[in-house]
């Protein structure tokens, strides 16, 4: 079967990136058997605004679960919805329990006539649909093997913020879902390429500089990004979004991880430590930082690393016990660093914070961090996107014969070349100068050195706009990638 041309086309227009989700879609909806697909990824990234919109004349029950709702409330939600569904059907009774809940919304599916396409069933934000003791799973897992799975017209999409569900319930489940989902869909957030078609479908014309400023606040959030306004500029849109008590991200951080987790005391500690360290932490350090017990850690960890917020790192020819967790929300990173200590400080204070001595530091951060987040878009500036890479930072701790030594990035690649990066974010074109020429040269030496390895190594420079290319330039720097590069799909 064939889907219009033109309900693509329609679809397509209103929806900002996310081509590789949606061809993803239409091949569920045109497969010869029923599917079942496990949508998930970090809160806010627009997970709902995808299916509403790409599917919304597909979708025949939409569902969304409710953050502390009793059963009782989650099955009136789904009396309701199924009522209006079914031309609010005065014969339909309310169900008492989920097995009865989903017996009713199979035999809803069977009266539908076939389509072009497929019939959707979205129950969105689904951990919040399974409440203690309320047999959701095993319900859930009935209503597919039993209904679904026998017709072909099908397409149920299970959707939710807490990734780890997601997984643990349905991807890896182990009992009667056992290798049921068909399919599964991770959703990132924007990269800076599908930042800035947002920004424009927005109205908003800003310089590729002011929205990277932006996204090092908001990361690629959809839902965070559509606050911006035509007519302000960067620090006017920050300093109205984060630092009025109106604005969106001003109290955004603590129902962030209380929305998501049952008990985010564990989370929000392991993140605030992360922030207090911005090149990373092993978890020996976070164990000793935290007081967190094993099991908990355990948890918390693979939590915050299903949903984007820290990222694991192995160091260079360093073993696995040596990996670094690194926070990777921005603007968790962000609140931390600024809002939260500045809350009631009064107007315009971006305009004195972004200022001070201290913002070099975090937007170099921030910057090293965007930079991580656009590995491909450096690989394709360097022309190596066939060449497979391992990339992390890399920090030397330094002996008795050679000092130590820190690099932002380093591009391990297959084919026998090293680069080792250097990040540098500035408002106008970077100048080496003899100093900085010679710390490159000398840490260059040490991993050499320090690593013994064979490769041939390049420097490379990451920065905002190119660097000026003067003799110190000419001698050391082998590549650059700028800001431009990484606003490349």
């Amino acid at each position: 079967m064939l889907i219009s041309l033109i309900i693509w086309y329609i679809m397509a227009a209103i929806i900002i990136g996310r081509e590789k989700e949606r061809v993803k879609l239409n091949q569920l909806l045109t497969s010869n058997q029923s599917e079942f697909l496990a949508l998930y990824g970090r809160r806010r990234v627009g997970k709902t605004f995808l299916i509403r919109q790409h599917l919304k004349d597909f979708i025949v029950f939409d569902l969304s679960g409710s953050r502390d709702g009793s059963k009782e409330q989650q099955l009136l939600n789904f009396y309701t919805e199924l009522r209006f569904r079914t031309s609010k059907d005065q014969a339909l009774k309310s169900p008492k329990s989920w097995q009865e809940a989903f017996q009713l919304l199979a035999d809803y599916l069977y009266t539908l006539p076939p389509i072009d396409g497929k019939h959707v069933v979205f129950l969105d934000e689904m951990p919040w649909l399974d409440t203690p003791k309320s047999d959701f799973t095993s319900a859930l897992e009935f209503f597919w093997n039993q209904h679904v799975s026998r017709m072909d017209h099908i397409l149920l999409i299970a959707c939710g913020s807490a990734s780890s569900w997601i997984r643990k319930k349905l991807i890896n489940a182990r009992g009667g879902l056992y290798n049921r989902v068909t399919r599964r869909m991770k959703l990132a957030a924007f990269t800076l390429h599908e930042t800035a078609l947002f920004v424009k479908e927005l109205g908003v014309n800003l310089p590729q500089y002011q929205l990277l400023e932006l996204y090092m606040v908001m990361g690629g959030i959809p839902f965070y990004l559509k606050e911006i306004e035509k007519g302000k500029s960067a620090t006017q849109l920050i300093d109205e979004i984060c630092f009025s008590p109106q604005g969106l991200l001003y109290e955004e951080y603590q129902q962030l991880y209380h929305s998501l987790f049952r008990n985010a005391t564990p989370h929000i500690a392991i993140v605030e430590l992360l922030a207090s360290r911005p090149q990373g932490l092993s978890r020996q350090e976070i164990v000793d930082g935290t007081k967190i017990s094993e099991g908990q850690l355990s948890k918390a960890l693979d939590e915050l690393a299903e949903c984007d917020f820290i990222s694991l790192y192995q160091p260079f020819q360093r073993k696995k016990k040596d990996a670094v967790y690194k926070l990777t929300d921005l603007y968790s990173l962000f609140y931390l660093k600024y809002i939260q200590p500045n809350k009631g400080a009064g107007k315009k204070i971006w305009e004195q914070l972004s200022k001070q001595s201290t913002y070099t530091a975090w937007s170099g951060y921030a910057f090293e961090n965007i930079c991580m987040l656009h590995i491909d878009q450096i690989k394709s500036a360097l022309g190596i996107s066939g060449v497979y890479t391992q990339h992390s930072a890399w920090k030397f701790k330094g002996n008795d014969t050679l000092p130590g030594a820190q690099i932002d990035m380093v591009i391990d690649r297959a084919d026998q070349i090293i680069h080792i990066c250097e990040a540098k974010f500035t408002k106008e074109p970077f100048a080496l100068h003899q100093d900085y020429t010679h710390q490159l040269r000398l840490k260059k030496a040490i991993f050499k050195q320090a690593t013994q390895t064979k490769k041939a190594v390049f420097t490379t420079l990451l920065t905002t706009y190119p660097a000026l290319q003067n003799k110190y330039y000419l001698e050391e720097v082998d590549s650059e990638i700028t800001m431009d590069h990484l606003f490349h799909a």
